[in-house]
C-alpha cells in the first residue's frame, strides 16, 4: 500500500479502512518504512482479514492532503459446485440449452465447451455459445447426442481452469421433423437496455432457435451500422469495438426463416467516468480576501462533486467561496458510478513584503549581438509588480529588445555597447518593496590567432569603429610583420566580399559608358577590361574609391523555414541578408504573421537576428508568415507569404479496427482504420506496427516495425511459426508517436522445425553406426518425429542410393543403423518434422571399421520388473563398458537407461612402485618357492610307498565341468519368447535379490485418457499393469588411456 508525500514540516501520516482508523505498526506481520506511509501486506498467510477499501491522509501543521480510495480484494480460487447432472433427453428437431454457470472470479472470464478428451463442440449456424456461457441449440439432430460435453471456466489472471462436471444429451430420433418460425433463446423479451463505458467494447447477441435454422440480421434504427461493428459468430453476435458516444441508439436484431421472423430492441447507452473540466490549483491569498476555489468534472452520468478541507467533508457545490480563511488543504471529489476523480489544493494565507531571492551585485556578460539574462527572483504575499531600470533612471528601460519575464528576469536582445551599466530591480506590493542591483559588461568579439594548413586560405577579419565625422580621413592598413603589405585581389571569385574582384556588367565594344546597378552604402573600385572572341584583356587601372549612398533594402531574406519543435510554438528562420545587401546601416526584420485558417490581423514583430519564435500558438494549425527588411533609409519591397504550421503535439488517437490475416507461418498481413487528421496533431510520419510474442509466464520480446505514409495496411514478417502474439499499431508525427491500438491477439500456425543443434556419431562397428541427436530449439509446432537418411559416398562424385528411416517418436533422440557395407564411408541426414514438414537438414559423416571392437553386446535374462537393480559380475578389470537397460519389445534402438562404465584394475602394487625390487620382497618369494619344493618331495615319497586311488572313480564321482564340452544349454538360440535371452549372450551369474520398496516401472503406465479432476487440475490415471520382462545388454571395450 503506496502512500508518499512531501512537504514542511515533514508529513505525518495515517490510514483508515472501511471508513475506520487502521494503524498498520499495531500489526507486527506489516512490514513498515520509514519516513513513508507505505506499508506492505506480506504473502505469507491469510490474506482474507486485509480486504477493504483504505485511504491514506497525510498531514501537518499547514493541513492534510488525501489519497484517492484504495480497494484491496483477495480473491478466492472459483470452483464449480459439485453435483450430479441427470442426462438430457431431447427430442430431434427441439431446441435445447446446456447450461454453464461459471463460478465468480477475476475477470476476464473465458468459457470453453470440449469434450472429456479436449476437442472443442464444433459450433456454427445452430450451435453457438451465448455471452453468459451457455450452450445453444437451434434444434438437435442425432450427432448430439454424448455423454460428455464438458464447460470449461479459464481464469488468466490467476492461471486457472476449471471444469464443470460432464453433461449428457440424449437425443430421441423421430420419422420427420417439424418446420417452425423463429423464436429467441436469448434475450428474453421484445427489448433489453445496455449500458456501458466510453471505450468499452459493444456486445450485443441473439440466439434464435426454430426450423429451417434461422438467420439473423442487425440494423440500427434510423442509422446506418457504424463503420467498426462486426458480426461474429454466425451474425448471432454483433460487436462494436471501443465505443462512443455516437454509438448509442438504439439496434434491432431479427432472426427470420421461411416461416416468420422474430426481432428485438437493444437500446444502448454509452456513459463516461469523470473528466476535470476544472481542476483546483493551490493558491497563495492575502488575509481578509476571498478565495474561489473551481471544480467542475463531466462524465454520464453527470458526476456528483463532493468537498473535504483537510480529509473532512465540507459542503460545497462546484466552486467554493471562502471567506473567513485558514490555512488547509482542500479536496475536491468527482465521482459516477464509473469512477472518481480527486485532487488536492493547498491554501496558502499570508501577507509578506517582497523578498528577493536573488544576490546582490551580480556581475553579467554579453557578446555584442547576442542575447543576455539577467535575473531578479522574488517571493512575496501579495503578488508584486517588477521593474528594471539603468543607470540611476527612474523610468523602466523599454523597447522590442527589452522583455520582462513572469518570474523578474530582464531579458535583452541584440545586446550592444551602449547597454553596458548598473541595472536596478525594483519590487512592490502592498506591503513593502525591495531592490537589487546588477552589472551588464558588453565585449567587443576581438581578432583572434590562427593556425592553418599549407595550401589553405586564411581569412583575417578588421572590424573597425570610428567616428563618422572622419570619415575622409579614415584609412584601413594590414601589415604583417611591422611592414605594410598590399592586397591581392581575386579575379572574379565567386563570392563578392572585399578584397574580392566581380565581374559587374558587359557593354558592346563601341561604348564608352555603361550604367552600373550598385548596393547602397558600399565602397567601390572599378576597372575596364577589353573581351573579345580570344579572351579578356588586362583591365585597367583601379579607379579611386567611391562610396554609394544609403538606401533602402532591395530584396528580403529568403529560405523562410517554420519549424514546431513543441506543441505551443513555431519558429521561423530565414537566411539573412548579406552585409552588401544591406544597402545601409540600421537593418532589421519586420516579421508579420497570422492564421490561415480563420480571420485576424498580421502580428508584427521586429528582430535583428534571422529567427523569431511565436509562442503560445495552437497545436499544429496553418499560419501564413512574411518578413520584410528595413534599414535606416526604409522599408524593402512588399515580402512573399508563405504558410507553415505551428508546433506538432503527440497523436491523440490510435488506429481503429485493426485486422490481423495469417499469410503463412512467419507473415501475418495487417489493416487498420486510419487515424483521423485532427487527431495527428502535426504531420503524418506514418505507422508503427509492434507483434509481441506472449509466453506462459512473461510477455516475450516485441520488435517495431515502422512503415511511413498514409496508409491502412503493412505485411509483418519475420514472426516465430506455432507462437501466441499480441499486435498493436500506433501513428506518429515528428513529435512521437501517439497511443497504441487494442492488443489484437493472434496465432501463427505450424511450421517446420529449425535444424537440430546436436547431431552426432556416438559410435562405429564393422556393421553398424550408433548416432545421436537433440531436439531442435524451436520446434515451431509439434514434432512428429524426424527423417533420418544416409548414403555411401567417397572421395570422388560419386554416391550410393539414399536410405531413408522415418522415426515416428519425437521423444527418439539415438538410432542405430545396421547392416552397413565394412571400412565404407557413409553421410547421414537428419531433419526434424511437424506436420507442416521437415526442417533443414543437418548432416554428419563417419566410416565403419574393418573388424568389430573387441567389445560385443552381451544380454542378460529377463529380469522380473520388481527388481529394482542387477549385479553384473565376470567383467574384466580396467575395461570400459558400456551398460544398458532396454524392454525387450523395443527394437535395441532406444533404452530406457544408458551409462558408461570403467572397471578397477588389478595392478594396484604398481601404484607403490617397483616392489619386485625391494630385498623384502624377494625373500619372501623365495620362502615361499622352498616350502612348495618341500611339499612336492613329501608327496611323491609317499606315493612311491604305495598310496594310490583310481582316478577314473574319482572323475566318475567329482565330474569337471569344463570337461563336459560345450552343449546347447550354452549358447541360447534367439526365440520370440521373452524368457529367453538374444542368441550369442551369456548367461549372467546373477543373484536373485529381493525388490525394493517401489513396485513401478515406466512400461507399467497405461495408456488411459487424462481427464479434468473436479478442482480444474489434470490427472493421470493409472491403468492396469502390464507384466514386461526387462533385459539389460553390457558392451565392453577395450579402455584407451585418456
Amino acid at each position: 500500500m503506496t502512500c508518499e508525500a512531501k512537504g514542511n514540516p515533514e508529513p505525518e501520516f495515517r490510514w483508515t479502512k472501511n471508513g475506520q482508523e487502521f494503524d498498520p505498526f499495531l500489526d507486527p506481520r506489516l512490514m513498515k518504512e520509514e519516513n513513508s506511509g507505505t506499508f506492505v501486506i506480506p504473502n505469507d498467510g491469510n490474506l482474507t482479514e486485509y480486504q477493504g477499501t483504505y485511504r491514506c491522509y497525510a498531514s501537518n501543521k499547514l493541513g492534510t492532503a488525501i489519497s484517492k480510495e484504495i480497494e484491496f480484494i483477495v480473491p478466492h480460487v472459483p470452483k464449480f459446485p459439485k453435483e450430479t447432472l441427470d442426462p438430457l433427453v431431447v427430442e430431434e428437431g427441439q431446441p435445447f440449452t446446456l447450461q454453464c454457470n461459471p463460478p465468480k472470479g477475476i475477470p476476464p472470464l473465458q468459457i470453453y465447451w470440449m469434450t472429456i478428451n479436449l476437442q472443442h463442440i464444433e459450433q456454427d449456424e445452430r450451435v453457438s455459445m451465448g455471452l453468459n456461457g451457455d450452450l445453444y441449440f437451434s434444434h438437435a439432430v442425432e450427432k448430439d447426442s454424448r455423454r460428455d460435453y464438458c464447460c470449461f471456466a479459464a481464469f488468466p489472471r490467476i492461471r486457472t481452469i476449471v471444469q464443470k462436471t460432464a453433461m449428457s444429451v440424449i437425443v430421441k430420433t423421430t420419422n420427420a421433423i417439424l418446420e417452425r418460425r423463429p423464436t429467441l433463446l436469448t434475450p428474453s423479451g421484445v427489448k433489453s437496455e445496455i449500458q456501458l463505458v466510453k471505450g468499452e467494447d459493444l456486445k450485443l447477441e441473439c440466439i434464435a432457435e426454430g426450423f429451417p435454422t434461422p438467420k439473423v440480421e442487425w440494423v440500427k434504427m434510423g442509422h446506418h451500422l457504424p463503420d467498426k461493428a462486426k458480426p461474429e459468430s454466425h451474425g448471432k453476435l454483433l460487436i462494436v469495438s471501443a465505443v462512443e458516444q455516437e454509438d448509442s441508439g438504439k439496434y434491432m436484431c431479427k432472426a427470420k426463416n421461411t416461416l416468420g421472423e422474430v426481432v428485438h430492441y437493444f437500446t444502448v447507452t454509452v456513459e463516461e467516468p469523470p473528466e476535470w473540466v476544472s481542476e483546483p490549483e493551490s493558491q497563495l491569498s492575502m488575509i481578509g480576501s476571498e478565495v474561489h476555489i473551481q471544480c467542475s468534472a463531466s462524465g454520464t452520468p453527470q458526476p456528483t462533486v463532493t468537498w473535504k478541507v483537510n480529509g473532512v467533508p465540507l459542503n460545497g457545490q462546484s466552486h467554493l467561496t471562502l471567506n473567513n480563511l485558514f490555512i488547509a488543504v482542500y479536496q475536491c471529489e468527482a465521482s459516477n458510478r464509473h469512477g472518481n476523480l480527486l485532487s488536492n489544493a493547498n491554501i496558502m494565507i499570508m501577507n509578506l513584503p517582497p523578498m528577493i531571492l536573488t544576490n546582490e551585485g551580480e556581475d553579467y556578460s554579453a557578446v555584442e549581438g547576442k542575447g543576455v539574462m539577467m535575473h531578479c527572483k522574488v517571493f512575496s504575499s501579495p503578488p508584486s509588480t517588477i521593474t528594471w531600470s539603468k543607470d540611476d533612471s527612474s523610468e523602466s528601460v523599454e523597447g522590442p529588445r527589452f522583455t520582462i519575464h513572469e518570474n523578474g528576469s530582464l531579458e535583452i536582445y541584440s545586446v550592444e555597447r551602449e547597454d553596458t551599466g548598473q541595472y536596478t530591480c525594483l519590487v512592490k506590493n502592498t506591503e513593502g518593496s525591495s531592490a537589487i542591483d546588477a552589472m551588464l559588461y558588453v565585449k567587443v568579439v576581438a581578432p583572434e590567432d590562427q593556425q592553418i594548413l599549407i595550401g589553405t586560405t586564411a581569412q583575417l577579419s578588421c572590424l573597425a569603429e570610428y567616428d563618422k565625422s572622419f570619415s575622409n580621413d579614415f584609412e584601413l592598413l594590414w601589415e604583417k610583420d611591422d611592414m605594410e603589405i598590399a592586397l591581392n585581389y581575386t579575379e572574379n571569385s565567386s563570392q563578392w566580399e572585399p578584397g574580392n574582384w566581380k565581374e559587374l556588367h558587359r557593354v558592346p565594344g563601341n561604348h564608352n559608358s555603361a550604367v552600373l546597378k550598385l548596393h547602397g552604402h558600399v565602397d567601390y573600385r572599378f576597372r575596364v577590361s577589353g573581351v573579345n572572341s580570344v579572351g579578356r584583356g588586362p583591365p585597367s587601372e583601379p579607379t579611386e574609391r567611391y562610396k554609394t549612398p544609403a538606401a533602402a533594402p532591395d530584396k528580403n531574406p529568403e529560405n523562410i523555414k517554420i519549424e514546431g519543435h513543441l506543441p505551443h510554438e513555431m519558429d521561423i528562420n530565414w537566411e539573412p541578408l548579406l552585409p552588401i545587401e544591406h544597402n545601409g546601416p540600421g537593418l532589421e526584420y519586420k516579421v508579420s504573421y497570422r492564421r490561415q485558417d480563420i480571420l485576424e490581423d498580421w502580428r508584427e514583430h521586429m528582430v535583428k537576428r534571422h529567427s523569431f519564435v511565436v509562442k503560445n500558438t495552437p497545436t499544429f494549425v496553418p499560419y501564413e508568415i512574411k518578413i520584410q527588411a528595413k534599414n535606416n533609409q526604409g522599408w524593402g519591397p512588399e515580402p512573399k507569404i508563405v504558410t507553415g504550421y505551428s508546433g506538432e503535439d503527440f497523436p491523440s488517437a490510435a488506429p481503429d479496427d485493426v485486422a490481423v490475416e495469417v499469410m503463412n507461418s512467419s507473415v501475418v498481413k495487417v489493416s487498420w482504420a486510419r487515424v483521423h487528421k485532427d487527431k495527428l496533431h502535426g504531420h503524418l510520419g506514418g505507422y508503427r506496427v509492434i507483434p509481441q510474442k506472449q509466453t506462459f509466464k512473461s510477455h516475450g520480446d516485441k520488435q517495431t516495425l515502422t512503415f511511413p505514409g498514409d496508409r491502412n495496411h503493412a505485411t509483418v514478417p519475420g514472426l516465430t511459426p506455432f507462437s501466441e502474439y499480441s499486435l498493436i499499431v500506433m501513428t506518429f508525427n515528428r513529435r512521437g508517436n501517439g497511443p497504441g491500438s487494442h492488443p489484437v491477439n493472434f496465432k501463427t500456425p505450424e511450421g517446420v522445425p529449425e535444424k537440430n543443434p546436436i547431431f552426432r556419431v556416438t559410435d562405429v562397428q564393422k556393421h553398424t553406426v550408433s548416432l545421436a541427436w537433440s531436439q531442435p530449439l524451436e520446434p515451431n509446432g509439434i514434432l512428429t518425429g524426424y527423417l533420418l537418411e544416409y548414403q555411401l559416398i567417397n572421395d570422388t562424385e560419386d554416391v550410393g542410393p539414399l536410405q531413408t528411416v522415418d522415426i515416428s517418436n519425437p521423444d527418439t533422440t539415438k538410432w542405430i543403423l545396421r547392416d552397413l557395407e565394412p571400412v565404407s564411408k557413409y553421410k547421414f541426414y537428419l531433419r526434424s518434422c511437424t506436420t507442416v514438414g521437415c526442417g533443414p537438414v543437418v548432416s554428419e559423416e563417419c566410416t565403419t571399421t574393418l573388424e568389430t571392437s573387441e567389445g560385443h553386446w552381451k544380454i542378460s535374462e529377463a529380469l522380473n520388473t520388481s527388481k529394482t537393480f542387477h549385479i553384473i559380475d565376470g567383467l574384466k578389470p580396467g575395461t570400459e563398458y558400456t551398460v544398458r537397460l532396454i524392454a525387450n519389445s523395443w527394437d535395441k534402438n532406444s533404452s530406457i537407461f544408458e551409462d558408461v562404465i570403467t572397471t578397477m584394475s588389478t595392478g594396484l602394487a604398481s601404484i607403490h612402485g617397483g616392489i619386485s625390487t625391494q630385498g623384502w620382497f624377494i625373500g619372501l618369494m623365495c620362502a615361499i618357492a622352498l616350502l612348495t619344493l618341500i611339499v612336492l618331495i613329501a608327496c611323491f615319497v609317499n606315493r612311491n610307498k604305495g598310496g594310490k586311488y583310481s582316478v577314473k572313480e574319482k572323475e566318475d564321482l567329482h565330474p569337471d565341468v569344463e570337461s563336459q564340452g560345450m552343449n546347447d544349454d550354452t549358447f541360447c538360440e534367439y526365440s520370440d519368447n521373452d524368457e529367453k535371452p538374444l542368441k550369442g549372450s551369456q548367461h549372467s551369474l546373477s543373484r536373485e535379490i529381493k525388490a525394493g520398496d517401489s513396485g513401478d516401472s515406466l512400461v507399467d503406465y497405461g495408456d488411459e485418457d487424462a481427464q479434468f479432476n473436479e478442482d480444474g487440475s489434470f490427472i493421470g490415471e493409472y491403468a492396469g499393469r502390464k507384466e514386461k520382462r526387462v533385459s539389460t545388454e553390457i558392451k565392453a571395450t577395450v579402455q584407451t588411456p585418456a
